[in-house]
């Protein structure tokens, strides 16, 4: 399915949660990424009711250079009773500029909602 593209809109607070979260972790390039999170828009959603979406840089401040487009962080999301339910991907433009903020589940049902960073750990709770 293509993404449903959507009238431009700054981060939500779950989704600016979730990308620092990610990015926190210490990787060639992450400094450039977190830096442009101001300067980051949701551009489209992946599907209707869908968590996962597209992102666009405006203006980025500097640029990553990842070798890939993929950011490699051990990013995997949890119940609370500890069960794994799935991970969140972080996507670049080329290794560049942050692309897209997707959350790869493995449950019956698509989540409504992305998970809560509580405790440095990614929490989703159905």
């Amino acid at each position: 399915m293509a993404p449903l593209p959507i009238d431009p809109r700054p981060l939500n607070a779950d989704e600016r949660a979730v990308l620092e979260h990610v990015l926190s972790a210490e990787f060639a390039g992450a400094s450039s990424l977190r830096s442009q999170l101001d300067c980051t828009e949701v551009i489209a959603v992946w599907g209707p009711g869908s968590v996962s979406v597209d992102l666009r840089v405006r203006e980025p401040r500097e640029h990553a250079a990842l070798p890939e487009a993929l950011v490699h962080v051990d990013a995997h999301v949890h119940d609370p009773s500890g069960a794994y339910v799935g991970e969140v991907l972080v996507w670049t433009d080329r290794g560049a500029t942050l692309a897209a903020l997707e959350f790869a589940w493995v449950t019956d049902e698509m989540p409504t909602s992305l998970p809560a960073v509580v405790d440095g750990r990614l929490v989703w709770s159905a």
